[in-house]
């Protein structure tokens, strides 16, 4: 994993031209004793009143134990202990803000999220509309956002990604992550491998929709990617080697947003997906399912699109030249870097390497095994594209071609 000396280094000198983000953040710890080394970093810091923001679960699991060493410390605290929803989930939506923001003191120095990605979302969010800076400490290597700026809440029933703050710092204790259910890590891997469509995505946005794009971002996404594939088997097998490995590599796809200051390097098409399948279960009152779950599964569904019709369409010229005149200038875009973007796809793995990578870490693999039926995909690939502006391959599909294509 690259270190934060060496992000600052190389986000400085990078000549991609694009508008680079300052990383705030000061330190990132991965050990066995992580929870003990962030009581002495909040010394260092001299923050004299902490609020730890978790759930009923994650206070149990990590909670527990950093309140017992702040009081072993004297450091003043106070716990937001976020409550589920009438469906047992906590949900990142206007009651949890809410219910955050009333738990924090107003003169709590410095915030700290116990948990996974929900409670990352809710203190990222309330700690920056309270003017407060935050500090991450994960329960589960279940997915990327630990240490990016972005918080993707759901308001009146809307997911929409809004850039917050990253934490100040981050301490992942190993030895908590390796307790992490098997689904959360199964979820973690899934966030990862979902990196092939986004890195996709943001190359066609670049090409046909002029979106800015940073290769030092691309290659830290890229890079994380690979370190998880080559480390499958032992991600798999729940070892102290593997969850390393799998915990900087989604610290690390953080970075590479976090430069940016968005989302593009690490979500594409395969999110939107994801995100029009939670919007649905909620709207239904049903119970949500892992993020990185829905991404793993949704990524299979965006590669089948994207290696079998959308790679015949760019591959056929006159096919292309005859889409009409309303996007004239993205269909030019498209034929000028054709041989551009035939490459991005040639490049993509089969949905059944996916699918054999998520089998072996007793993950999800189809969508039917997350309760989410043929006729919400096929939706989903219909109108998934509408949640974001960022122009994917799915949304140029949608454009011009339509997804009733689609087999």
């Amino acid at each position: 994993m690259i270190t934060l000396k060496e992000l600052k280094e190389q986000s400085k000198v990078c000549s991609c031209g694009n508008q680079h983000y300052e990383v705030l953040m000061e330190k990132v710890v991965i050990s066995h004793n992580a929870l003990k080394e962030a009581v002495s970093y909040i010394k260092e810091k001299d923050f004299q009143k902490i609020a730890v923001v978790a759930d009923q679960t994650t206070f149990q699991i990590a909670g527990k134990k950093l309140s017992s060493l702040l009081e072993q410390s004297k450091i003043v605290h106070s716990l937001a202990i976020i409550q589920p929803n009438d469906q047992g989930d906590v949900v990142a939506d206007e009651v949890t803000l809410i219910e955050a923001m009333l738990g924090i003191p107003q003169d709590a120095d410095v915030v700290i999220a116990v948990g996974a990605g929900t409670i990352h979302d809710i203190s990222r969010f309330s700690s920056f509309k309270m003017g407060k800076p935050f500090i991450s400490v994960p329960t589960a290597p279940s997915v990327d956002g630990f240490n990016s700026m972005g918080a993707p809440v759901v308001i009146k029933g809307m997911k929409t990604t809004y850039q917050m703050q990253s934490p100040i710092a981050l301490f992942a204790d190993i030895s908590i992550l390796q307790k992490a259910p098997k689904d959360m890590i199964a979820a973690g891997f899934g966030d990862m491998i979902g990196k092939y469509t986004s890195l996709a995505d943001w190359k066609f946005s670049h090409l046909i929709a002029g979106e800015a794009y940073c290769p030092l971002s691309a290659s830290l996404t890229e890079e994380a990617l690979q370190e998880c594939e080559k480390s499958a088997d032992e991600i798999s097998q729940g070892d102290s080697k593997g969850i390393q490995v799998l915990i900087e590599a989604l610290i690390q796809s953080g970075f590479a947003m976090l430069i940016v200051g968005h989302s593009s390097p690490a979500s594409g098409g395969e999110h939107h997906i994801s995100h029009f399948w939670e919007m649905d279960f909620l709207q239904n009152g049903k119970p949500q399912v892992l993020h990185g779950a829905k991404v793993g599964v949704s990524t299979q569904v965006i590669l089948d699109l994207y290696k079998k019709s959308f790679l015949e369409l760019v591959s056929n010229q006159q096919r292309l030249e005859g889409l009409g005149i309303e996007e004239k200038e993205k269909i030019e875009n498209v034929l000028e870097n054709q041989n551009e973007i035939l490459s991005v796809l040639h490049s993509l793995p089969d949905p059944t390497y996916i699918a054999e990578l998520l089998a072996k870490l007793g993950g999800a693999v189809k969508p039917n095994e997350l309760g989410i039926g043929d006729e919400l995909v096929r939706e989903s690939l219909l109108k998934a594209h509408h949640l974001r502006s960022r122009y994917t391959m799915l949304k140029f599909w949608n454009e011009h071609i339509g997804v009733h294509h689609y087999a």
